[in-house]
């Protein structure tokens, strides 16, 4: 009885475990799509953001453009309001998104116009979940020397999207999500005071 029954449970993890093969290989399958996804961003962002003669409002316009098109943005802003998204309402939800796609070009826009001609050397790739896939990456920079970035990819209809950058071990999703939750704690716990001070830093500076 004992031996049917440990049969039995082993045939019922059979399916479960073939799904998670296929899926693992289905991921394995597109290592060097993702790759090609992430050297052909670089270059783009590198020529369409870091020309000095762009004015801040255009360079911002144009890497709205690139966020728009390949980063999960909509993902991200409700991993990054965490346990706050369950209790915020829809309206408050929709301007968060809105506007927290607007601070992330306001804050990464800009830092274009730092470029001193760093270059980005994809590494090594692996398929982690049956749709994710992770790139390693360097960044090589002529004075402070390489720096490790890790892009975090989904797979979205025939392509890819981001859904978490982390530089030199430090995922920029998790910093903002601990940075927006502090905020929050410290205002009482109401999302509405999060908004408020999103709503300042937009006008601020060039948002797209």
């Amino acid at each position: 009885m004992k031996r049917r029954l440990l049969l039995a449970s082993a045939a019922s993890l059979i399916p479960a475990t073939l799904l998670g093969f296929a899926g693992r290989a289905h991921a394995q399958a597109g290592v060097p799509e993702a790759e090609r996804f992430i050297a052909d961003l670089s270059r783009r962002a590198i020529a369409d953001l870091t020309d000095l003669s762009l004015s801040d409002a255009e360079r911002a316009r144009r890497f709205g453009v690139l966020l728009r098109a390949h980063f999960d943005v909509p993902a991200i802003g409700q991993f990054v309001l965490g346990r706050y998204w369950r209790i915020a309402t829809e309206a408050e939800r929709n301007e968060f998104q809105r506007l927290f796609e607007n601070y992330l070009i306001q804050i990464y826009a800009k830092r274009f116009k730092d470029y001193t001609g760093e270059n980005l050397r994809v590494d090594r790739t692996r398929a982690a979940a049956a749709d994710e896939i992770v790139v390693n990456s360097t960044i090589l920079r002529s004075q402070l020397g390489p720096a490790l970035v890790v892009w975090r990819l989904r797979r979205a209809g025939g392509g890819f999207r981001i859904f978490d950058v982390a530089v030199e071990g430090v995922s920029l999703a998790i910093t903002h999500r601990d940075d927006f939750a502090a905020y929050i704690q410290r205002s009482g716990g109401k999302v509405e005071a999060l908004l408020a001070w999103l709503r300042d830093k937009a006008k601020q500076g060039p948002v797209a």
